[in-house]
């Protein structure tokens, strides 16, 4: 910081100091373990007393700023000084074996790390071997800073807590033109972009025609009916965008370049805050238009026009107005429903039921416009067609859950008999329905199985909502209940006529592990974005959390199909990769138990063919651990380092690629990429929407195309 940032700095902190001392205007212990935000009371209590320089039990403003000047401003000897004396809990002047093993366990605890007992004393047992080069039995400074020099990228902003009362505030960046306005926005976007402007002038010149032929009736019929013809157009189109098996089958052919079929759910979005728009237009028009014509004409009363079919407004028995308010009121309903807030708020049966009043608006407006019925004519019937196929295909055959597992963070992996028909693609999803948990409601998952794999395909669902936890729930209770029932059950799956059977798997020993048969149905499969994955040559392949499940079956076919064209030597093998990049972003250690088993064959595979080749490269984060330049991570961090090199394994995984820490740098990690040259780089994310808009812009910074899952 220049002189100017670090005054401002200064004042900043004095301010921040202030709101946490009170008026006593000291910091004492307990203020400053909740300031710090530690979960861990060790390093709140050593830093305490580092900051403390007179030895009172509390810190004043001039002992805390003296202390963060040193960690911001001073120099590399300072801050390991430091790092020294946190690590020497005696004072002794050098750092013993117990020393360091409380430090690293406190440093896991904060890391919210949980590893065995062993694992905590090889990691000791690594760091200072490593560390303790005179092999005297201890770690002097010296020979601290000698191998904090192994770790460059530990000193170059090496802060103690995440607090953001320590940390200076962020400077201002400098105002750069805005994204849409940026070239890489409109190559990336240009599908979309064009598929707008066309819709955009459709509707424009379809209001302008509309509104010109109803000169002579007046300013409010010219707005009416002009809107009323684009409400005809986009009330019949907006059906087209969720034809999905129709665009499933687009995404085969070279129309799938030119448009942007993997925007079709937002595009549906946007097209019914139109509909609401222009309805509202509509009504507030013709309402307008009756007020005039009741005082100039007088002939009906302003109720009349609107509740009553007396004035022979509409082509079938004069009941336009009638339908009209009836489509307003149906259409602000389904649209207050289908918001964010009801959707993913634990009301998903709200907006689905609200949701199917699409089969009144429809009817209603074919009787209310004497034209709508020419503009649905053809996307009614091609939905009218996907719907009998739809249910024709969910229920021929008897499809079963064969087998289910209840897997760490509360993930729900259901293993379902897989019809001879049924064929798909990676990455694809369906939609299931269990009547045991709710006999009416679809819900879409991705299909995690290789389209590879015989006889079943996987769904692995993670407890977010209702029906989800629901799932979860039964499957549990059907566990806890099962000991008492397997007898009972035994003699009941002799039954023809029963629709759930549980059984106990021989000889197996996982607790959470086993088989049944309960009647389910889907309705798929549907493709998704990551269809292009195989014609793609660099595809980055990122997920966040629960979002990997797209990835687990793409990951297996790219491997199987990778595998084949070695075998073959054939460059035809239905893939132009040449290399992917796979990365997994979790927000706790138990979040990867459940996909670890596949990621690690997956490395088995890849180092049985040709390990000097990384066809396949990991990238996997854990945002809960704390980053190497954190003091109360960097020991830690080290001696992960240090022991991985020694097994060839990672400590918290157990996979050969090592779990990195906190967040992943996307601008140094896409020029890593870039620099690689393995062709034209295409992203494939699947998670949160915010880290979706994060990645958009550093992949338009770098010019790679992205593309992100819409159910």
């Amino acid at each position: 910081m220049n002189l100017d940032d670090d005054t401002k700095w200064l004042e900043w902190v004095a301010k921040q100091f202030e709101s946490i001392a009170g008026e006593d205007k000291e910091i004492d212990l307990d203020e400053f373990k909740a300031a710090l935000k530690v979960k861990e009371s060790f390093f709140a209590e050593r830093f305490f007393a580092l900051f403390d320089l007179d030895g009172s039990g509390t810190i004043s403003l001039d002992e805390l700023l003296e202390a963060l000047k040193l960690l911001v401003h001073g120099s590399e000897t300072d801050k390991l000084r430091f790092l020294f004396q946190v690590y020497d809990v005696d004072g002794s002047g050098s750092i013993e074996p117990e020393e360091l093993r409380t430090v690293l366990e406190s440093c896991l605890k904060e890391s919210s790390i949980s590893l065995p007992e062993k694992k905590l004393d090889d990691l000791t047992l690594a760091l200072f071997e490593s560390a303790d080069s005179d092999n005297s039995g201890s770690i002097t400074f010296e020979e601290l800073r000698e191998e904090l020099e192994r770790f460059p990228e530990v000193m170059e902003n090496l802060t103690i807590s995440a607090a953001s009362w320590l940390k200076p505030p962020t400077a201002l960046r400098k105002s750069h033109a805005p994204r849409y306005l940026r070239p890489a926005y409109w190559h990336n976007n240009r599908s979309k972009l064009l598929f707008l402007g066309s819709y955009l002038c459709v509707n424009i010149l379809l209001f302008t025609f509309a509104a010109l032929k109803h000169v002579d009736s007046g300013p409010w019929i010219m707005l009416a009916k002009g809107c009323g013809q684009c409400l005809n157009f986009n009330c019949a189109f907006i059906v087209v965008l969720m034809l999905r098996r129709c665009l499933t089958w687009l995404r085969a052919t070279w129309l799938a370049r030119l448009l942007p079929l993997d925007q079709n759910v937002i595009l549906h979005q946007l097209m019914g805050y139109a509909v609401a728009v222009l309805t509202a237009i509509h009504t507030g028009a013709h309402v307008a238009n009756f007020v005039r014509m009741s005082q100039i004409k007088g002939t009906y009363q302003l109720w009349e026009y609107l509740f009553t079919t007396r004035p022979g407004i509409g082509w079938i028995y004069g009941t336009a107005s009638l339908t009209g308010l009836v489509l307003q009121l149906l259409i602000a309903l389904m649209l207050v429903c289908s918001s964010t807030f009801v959707r993913k708020g634990g009301h998903f049966e709200v907006f689905y039921w609200t949701h199917l009043s699409y089969i009144f608006i429809w009817a209603l407006l074919i009787v209310h416009g004497p034209n709508f019925w020419k503009w649905f004519v053809v996307p009614g019937f091609l939905f009218l067609l996907e719907k009998i196929f739809g249910v024709a295909m969910s229920h021929v055959g008897g499809l079963y859950i064969v087998e289910i597992n209840l897997l760490p963070s509360k993930v729900t992996h259901l293993v379902i008999k897989r019809p001879p028909f049924f064929h798909y693609k990676p990455g694809d999803y369906v939609y299931l329905n269990i009547p045991v948990i709710a006999k009416y409601e679809w819900h879409p998952f991705t299909i995690s199985s290789a389209p590879e794999q015989a006889g079943t395909i996987w769904l692995h669902i993670r407890s977010l909502g209702q029906w989800t936890n629901r799932l979860y729930e039964y499957f549990w209770n059907q566990q806890e209940c099962r000991g008492h029932r397997s007898e009972w059950l035994d003699r009941k799956a002799k039954k023809k006529n029963r629709s759930q059977k549980w059984v106990q798997i021989p000889g197996r020993l996982i607790e959470n592990q086993r088989l049944c048969n309960i009647k389910c149905y889907i309705d798929g499969p549907y493709g998704t974005p990551t269809r292009r994955i195989f014609t793609s040559e660099h595809a980055v392949l990122i997920g966040a959390g629960i979002g990997i499940t797209p990835f687990a079956s793409i990951l297996q076919s790219i491997m199987f199909r990778h595998r084949m064209r070695k075998q073959t030597s054939s460059s035809q093998e239905n893939m132009k990769l040449l290399k992917v990049d796979f990365i997994w972003i979790n927000r706790d250690q138990k979040s990867f138990e459940w996909f670890v088993s596949l990621l690690t064959q997956l490395e088995i595979n890849q180092a049985e063919e040709d390990p000097s080749n990384c066809f396949l490269e990991m990238h996997l984060y854990m945002t809960s651990a704390l980053g190497k330049n954190d003091m109360k991570a960097i020991g830690l961090q080290m001696a992960l380092d240090l022991l991985a090199k020694k097994e060839k394994k990672d400590s918290i995984t157990g996979l050969k690629t090592r779990t990195q820490p906190g967040r992943p740098d996307w601008n140094k990690l896409f020029q890593k990429l870039a620099k690689e040259n393995k062709g034209k780089v295409h992203v494939f994310f699947c998670g949160s929407p915010a880290l979706a808009k994060v990645i958009k812009a550093h992949c338009e910074q770098f010019n790679f195309q992205f593309f992100k899952e819409h159910f």
